[in-house]
């Protein structure tokens, strides 16, 4: 049987993505997405969480960009001087690198985003983690713990494989295609850690090298090349509001072409002609 999360990330991060996942939902191959804690647009996207309980809703954990959900006081070795997460995922790593980082910060920022999520009233489906941070043994260790916490048994898997013909045709973007090689050596280490933690995971992951260029034909094709058992993937849709324009991320009007892309009508169609059976998290 062959089962496809379509997973949306970044809910919460303005109302313009917010929107779009809707839209990509309700109209689309969207079958779960993943809400940001300390996104700007939390609120907005917990009501309309909750107005459409069908939907998949995961935590997207973030140790980098923006305020953190904890005290700044209580996680002080991994903000900045003025209180916020550090910006990018490469200072984060320089600053774990050299030992500055202690793995109670990470956990106990992590347990404050869930608890926030879950004090709105919604019982995450999995984790995954903004930026992909929990490529990281010590990150994916806090991130497992705090699962453990809330009984949460899924996590996202980010390990996309450089030889799946799934993820090989057509354009792909080049620097996400070498960080995907460059990480993938710690896919091992990253199964074993979710073993001992119990934690479920699909069997493939999608999306990274595609990550500003996914189109209809880059899903239709990946479709077409998915292999038996659970596969995800990660998109990125939203609506271009000033919020987002305004924002420090790179995926800018990438999120329409990734909405028109995800409400393609063809692409249910497909799935049904090739028995791909659309599903979120609850059903891994």
């Amino acid at each position: 049987m062959k089962r496809l999360i379509v997973n949306a990330d970044d809910f919460g991060f303005t109302p313009g993505v917010n929107a779009g996942i809707i839209h990509a939902y309700k109209t689309g191959i969207v079958t779960s997405t993943t809400i940001m804690a300390n996104g700007e647009a939390f609120e907005d996207a917990v009501a309309l969480a909750l107005a459409n309980p069908r939907l998949g809703v995961g935590c997207h954990l973030a140790i980098v960009g923006g305020r953190p959900v904890a005290q700044p006081d209580q996680v002080r070795s991994i903000v900045s001087n003025e209180g916020l997460l550090l910006p990018t995922l490469g200072r984060f790593m320089l600053r774990l690198a050299r030992g500055a980082v202690k793995s109670d910060d990470i956990a106990r920022e992590f347990r404050a985003q869930v608890m926030r999520v879950v004090s709105a009233g919604i019982i995450p489906t999995h984790f995954d983690s903004h930026k992909h941070s929990h490529v990281s043994p010590p990150v994916m260790k806090a991130l497992a713990a705090v699962a453990r916490e809330f009984g949460v048994t899924r996590v996202r898997n980010p390990f996309e494989s450089v030889f799946d013909r799934a993820s090989l045709s057509g354009w792909t973007n080049m620097k996400q295609s070498a960080l995907s090689a460059m990480i993938a050596p710690g896919a091992i280490r990253f199964n074993r850690l979710a073993r001992k933690y119990l934690l479920y995971t699909p069997d493939r992951f999608l999306g990274v090298k595609r990550t500003g260029r996914l189109d209809s034909e880059a899903i239709r094709s990946m479709m077409k090349g998915l292999k038996e058992g659970t596969t995800e993937l990660m998109c990125h849709p939203g609506f271009n509001d000033p919020g987002l324009e305004s924002a420090h991320t790179r995926l800018k009007k990438e999120r329409e072409r990734e909405l028109e892309a995800l409400t393609d009508p063809r692409l249910r169609h497909l799935a049904e002609e090739l028995g791909i059976e659309l599903i979120s998290y609850r059903e891994l």
